[in-house]
């Protein structure tokens, strides 16, 4: 892990940025002492992506159509029916 300062942000900021954009972990310190960690963001392609909830609901219940909204059972349940 590098460390900078804050001075070095300051006037060497492409620098510290170009160490991030390589995936490197920097601290920042100012008088000696850590202040800050810069950690790069995650890219697009290491981020999870969200499951496909349309393709699990079609996957579990087929076309079928229920009789009861999700609604109706939360409104039954409530006693508001």
């Amino acid at each position: 892990m590098k460390s900078a300062t804050v001075r070095d942000l300051r006037y060497h900021f492409s620098e510290i940025e170009a160490r991030l954009k390589h995936g490197e972990e920097i601290v920042i310190r100012k008088r000696k002492r850590v202040i800050a960690k810069l950690v790069p963001l995650r890219s697009e392609a290491q981020t999870a992506e969200y499951p496909d909830f349309a393709a699990q609901r079609r996957r579990i219940f087929g076309d079928r159509i229920l009789p009861v909204t999700g609604a109706e059972i939360v409104a039954w349940d409530r006693g508001d029916r």
